[in-house]
């Protein structure tokens, strides 16, 4: 058997089905227990012991963790069936939906990659009048704090912290690693009787600190402020802001891990070529600004980014990949629930996609005190909701959900989520997946218990590959009949259409190509497309000279989408010297009619032939013509010893 899964009723407040949870192959389900966490807590005690356990109640996670130290052993795993499938009108038949919490729960998934950011306590508070003295008496023995007063009130004697003058002209970094630009920098002079002066003011000043507090009451130093770790940010009119924003403050000394939540591929940005700008998704749903352009690609701050996971669920190419925990390890969990409730005897489970912090209260609360979750609808928490794209949404789908919503949160940008949302509702068929917008637990619960589930795919399949490949997979599953899906504006999937009439074959989009959808036929004039690859970036249709090329967002899920096809084709001109093929027989008449008799180059008959000829007997013309550019003349005979002394006479000779 696998690891023992210790079920409590919780004081027979829930049906636990035990039956249901111990079809699970990697679980060894106990008896049902009643209190655990209390008349019962030596079975608990014995069960922690032995190891490799895993208790079915998350409220009561302390209480067994610290009952694990006192046993000196590893504390257990946790999963909460009771909030989340036990406490509900339907829990009488939420076996399946148990069973399938229970084996998500025993998944073995990566550890997200952190990096240490160490902070020393470095502060810098930023306001004016009596605040910020106020605040920097209160962290000055905590941090080494400096004032940055933007007002010329009196200076109080306190030299336990520093005080400059001035106003910040930009913020970049995080916690540990601030730099600030200062303009108007003035130091104080600490000498002299009376009141303290200050320095000449001199822009352009450069600081470096830790933590950054700003109580100037106006529009915050940094984009996103609420998700820029170590800037703290309060009104000065609110003490009770301001308490804690010090508090938080006084907290942030020392080393922590820093999550790495993007891994960036450079060589597969599709940002731009030859300056030439292409996909900017990323750079423009970016909340912190943690991305910027770096040439042909983007460069990602990792200190700035505080995870929303946008970009990646944006990213045509992959070049941006979610990284804590990566995409497989979320496709792994869909899969290990859906196949898990169906294995349980449930038929069509529901998806509700939800954050830990938001998400979760909602669901605890509508369990305790409402009517909680419908037996067939299985929570499925995100750290970023943004994360979950489309590819997620389809993914989930074609494992076996009837449906999917996404839960929002209050600090959820709108716009990633309901735009992959629309997106995976073209690529399924509609009406499957859906965004909500609540924050009353009641009414989400109203909501999930009306209406009827749709079908889920007849023949779930197991989600494996990159986003773009399990987003593929999942539309021919759920739609097995289609061809090509018409898809919302800027879909990352879609064909490349050209204007043969105006394309003249010169082939700059072929060199510019990220991802090398387009490409050229090296024995014929030809534009070659392969529309899988096509990421929709737009750099062809920027690039193209005659404006030839527009963009067609769809999905074509036919065989001919992995081949190349002509987009457009000449015949080729052959040389009238030697027969070779070569250039765009329309493009060469085109130049000839153009020149020949009329450029000073071409103006003779046997000039503009030229025009006519392949390269190599392009330059054999030129070779043989009378106006021979390689014609140099006769090489000079060099001039040796022996000739001197044959045409100079002994007595005329230098060296006599």
């Amino acid at each position: 058997m696998g690891t023992r899964l210790l079920l409590c009723d919780c004081l027979g407040s829930q049906t636990v089905d035990a039956t249901a949870i111990g079809g699970v192959a990697s679980l060894d389900p106990s008896k049902v227990y009643t209190n655990l966490c209390g008349t019962q807590t030596e079975a608990a005690a014995k069960a922690i012991e032995a190891g490799d356990v895993m208790i079915a109640c998350a409220q009561e996670s302390a209480f067994f963790e610290m009952l694990a130290e006192e046993l000196g052993v590893d504390a257990p795993g946790f999963v909460d069936i009771r909030d989340r499938a036990g406490w509900s009108d339907q829990g009488a038949k939420a076996g399946p939906k148990q069973a399938a919490l229970a084996a998500e729960a025993a998944l073995t998934l990566p550890a997200p990659k952190v990096v240490d950011v160490i902070s020393e306590g470095t502060c810098l508070i930023v306001g004016a009048g009596e605040a910020v003295f106020a605040a920097a008496a209160q962290l000055c023995d905590t941090l080494a704090v400096t004032v940055l007063q933007t007002d010329t009130s009196d200076v109080p004697l306190d030299r336990r912290f520093d005080v400059v003058r001035g106003q910040v002209r930009n913020l970049n970094g995080a916690l540990g690693q601030f730099e600030v630009r200062i303009n108007g920098f003035a130091q104080l002079l600490p000498g002299g009787r009376g009141a303290f002066a200050f320095s000449d003011p001199k822009d352009g000043a450069v600081s470096e600190c830790d933590v950054v507090v700003d109580l100037t009451g106006d529009t915050a130093m940094v984009p996103a402020p609420h998700k820029r770790e170590g800037y703290l940010r309060a009104d000065p009119r609110q003490p009770v802001a301001v308490a804690a924003v010090l508090a938080e403050a006084a907290q942030m000394v020392g080393t922590f891990e820093k999550p790495l939540y993007i891994a960036l591929e450079p060589a597969l940005c599709a940002h731009s070529r030859a300056e030439q700008t292409g996909c900017s998704k990323c750079l423009n749903i970016c909340p912190t600004g943690a991305i910027t352009s770096d040439g042909d690609h983007v460069a990602i701050d990792p200190m700035v980014c505080a995870g929303c996971g946008a970009c990646a669920a944006l990213c045509p190419s992959g070049a941006i990949a979610y990284d804590a925990p990566p995409v497989s390890a979320v496709f792994r969990r869909l899969d290990a629930l859906s196949s898990t409730y169906r294995k349980a005897g449930g038929t069509a489970p529901r998806l509700l996609v939800h954050d830990a912090d938001h998400g979760g209260e909602m669901i605890s609360l509508s369990a305790r005190f409402g009517r909680g979750l419908p037996a067939d609808v299985i929570p499925f928490a995100m750290d970023s909701l943004a994360a979950f794209g489309h590819a997620e949404m389809m993914a989930a789908l074609s494992c076996g959900f009837a449906s999917v919503d996404v839960l929002l949160a209050p600090r959820t940008e709108r716009d990633t989520p309901e735009h992959e949302a629309m997106l995976a509702n073209a690529l399924s068929g509609g009406g499957r997946v859906q965004v909500i917008d609540m924050v009353d637990p009641d009414a989400l619960s109203d909501h999930l218990y009306v209406g009827a589930a749709p079908k889920p795919v007849a023949s779930p399949s197991l989600p494996i590959g990159t986003r773009r490949q399990v987003a593929r997979v999942a539309a021919k599953a759920m739609m097995p009949e289609a061809e090509i899906l018409p898809l919302p504006e800027n879909a990352p999937y879609g064909a490349v259409l050209v204007n043969t009439d105006s394309c003249t074959l010169c082939l700059s989009c072929v060199s510019l190509c990220p991802s090398g959808a387009l490409g050229d036929n090296p024995d014929l004039p030809q534009l070659l497309f392969q529309e899988d690859a096509c990421l929709q970036c737009g750099i062809c249709a920027t690039i193209c000279p005659e404006t030839a090329i527009t963009l067609e967002p769809r999905m074509n899920l036919t065989d001919a989408a992995f081949s190349q096809v002509v987009l457009n084709e000449e015949e080729p001109f052959a040389c009238i010297e030697c027969g070779a093929l070569f250039g765009v027989k329309s493009t060469i008449e085109k130049i000839t009619e153009k020149l020949a008799g009329k450029h000073s180059m071409f103006a003779t008959s046997d000039a503009a032939k030229m025009i006519q000829m392949c390269d190599n007997c392009r330059i054999q013309a030129q070779y043989h013509s009378k106006n021979n550019p390689f014609a140099l003349g006769e090489p000079r005979i060099p001039r040796t010893t022996d000739d001197y002394l044959k045409e100079t006479p002994y007595s005329k000779r230098k060296d006599h």
